[in-house]
């Protein structure tokens, strides 16, 4: 899809959306978002990063939103019914955003408490230079494609291919045209993800310094 004059990035910071509709099967099950990590819950660390970065925040969770009323975010349900992935979660941020007004959408997933604190000016920087309509970030591991930058623009198409059975994220924002934005992982890889219980002792002692 060629990006029309409408979906040029604009200059005020988006909408962001925490994504945290998974089932956590690694972990056992439950909240990821909601376990412990170096005094506070997951979720906290995110939005401690991305918070300071956008025009406002949301969280994209099913169940009961209640479990989450600490955190006084918005509860984004998947519009989309089955757990079908992250990619209802973009939709369900883009239909908020569109609610609020806002053009754009920037996502970032619940696991990762190191994500990047400049994520949003960098997808907004890498979506104008290509002008293109997404930005995802990526390393030299490949792409992280929960972690873009959505025009609200889209989500009439992208409602028509969930309805149609599409589930993965990258490959879909790669059929849009989206770009993918390099992020250096030489000191610290701020995409790393809390999918084990070896992943959180690991987040554990990178947050509290004890790496023996």
């Amino acid at each position: 899809m060629q990006m029309q004059s409408g979906d040029v990035v604009a200059t005020t910071r988006p909408f962001g959306v925490i994504l945290a509709g998974g089932l956590a099967s690694r972990m056992g099950g439950g909240d990821k978002a909601l376990i412990e990590l170096a005094g506070m819950p997951m979720l906290g660390h995110v939005i401690a990063r991305l918070a300071p970065q956008v025009a406002g925040l949301a969280l994209n969770a099913n169940g009961d939103p209640g479990r989450f009323a600490a955190f006084g975010l918005k509860v984004l349900a998947d519009p989309v019914p089955g757990h079908p992935g992250p990619l209802a979660g973009v939709l369900a941020a883009m239909d908020c955003a569109a609610r609020e007004g806002a053009r754009h959408i920037v996502t970032a997933a619940a696991d990762t408490p190191f994500l990047p604190t400049d994520l949003v000016i960098r997808l907004m920087a890498g979506a104008q230079a290509a002008a293109a309509p997404i930005a995802l970030a990526a390393t030299a591991s490949g792409l992280h494609p929960t972690f873009g930058l959505w025009p609200v623009s889209l989500r009439d198409d992208l409602r028509q291919a969930l309805g149609a059975g599409t589930r993965k994220v990258g490959a879909w924002a790669l059929d849009q045209g989206a770009v993918r934005v390099p992020f250096d992982t030489t000191l610290l890889d701020p995409f790393f993800n809390v999918n084990t219980p070896q992943d959180l002792a690991e987040a554990r002692a990178r947050l509290t310094g004890d790496t023996t």
